[in-house]
């Protein structure tokens, strides 16, 4: 964290305003994070912020997938040391599976508690999604891989932001930590691609730019 802070602050004149903002903003809640090891919903959700502050760019374009695919994709390949390579396949590989065979955060399995679709819709779309993830597992498709893992934090992070979950709860535990692992090892190596490649990485104005209260 002090290395990311302090690459940020050398090269901070070199980079545009919006660029720096974009760092800090995610600097300082990836940084509250650390604090938070032993509440893990708020953690997640620390993790979950620093991340919508490096990436988002319209609150009515979060959701879009083709977006997040494209920022996924930029991010792996200006990471010419392999360090997501090395976090997805190497340090945290099994975390990962896990997390990608967890139905609980698949948004299908929802779908069908609120009668949406059929169990049998749910089952089959969970199992013809987990061979496209154990196809790219075995390919090592690193942009593949994210992207559902993105997916299905999202699924988690919809569920408790939107009161979907009980504070602490034991349901939530193993899901919650794994995701919060997850993205403590992500979210530091996506900001230092970031600030190696503020140039061609720079994702211009937030949606929530700073504005002075006069």
């Amino acid at each position: 964290m002090m290395l990311l802070e302090e690459i940020f602050k050398s090269k901070k004149a070199e980079h545009s305003d919006y660029f720096n903002l974009r760092i800090h903003r995610g600097l300082s809640w990836l940084k509250k994070s650390i604090e938070l090891d032993s509440d893990l919903d708020l953690k997640f959700m620390s993790l979950w912020i620093s991340f919508n502050a490096i990436y988002a760019q319209d609150v009515a374009i979060t959701q879009d997938k083709q977006s997040l695919r494209q920022f996924l994709y930029l991010i792996c390949q200006k990471d010419q040391e392999f360090k997501i390579y090395n976090i997805l396949w190497d340090k945290f590989s099994h975390p990962i599976r896990l997390l990608l065979e967890n139905p609980y955060v698949y948004q299908g399995f929802w779908d069908f508690q609120n009668q949406k679709i059929s169990q049998v819709t749910w089952k089959e779309d969970f199992e013809q999604e987990k061979k496209k993830v154990h196809r790219a597992l075995q390919e090592k498709a690193s942009v593949d891989i994210l992207f559902v893992i993105f997916n299905r934090l999202y699924t988690l992070r919809n569920q408790m932001i939107h009161g979907g979950a009980t504070y602490n709860s034991s349901v939530n535990r193993k899901q919650l930590q794994d995701a919060c692992n997850i993205l403590a090892a992500l979210l530091p190596m996506f900001i230092l691609v970031l600030l190696e490649n503020a140039q061609t990485l720079d994702l211009g104005k937030p949606f929530y730019p700073m504005v002075q209260v006069s």
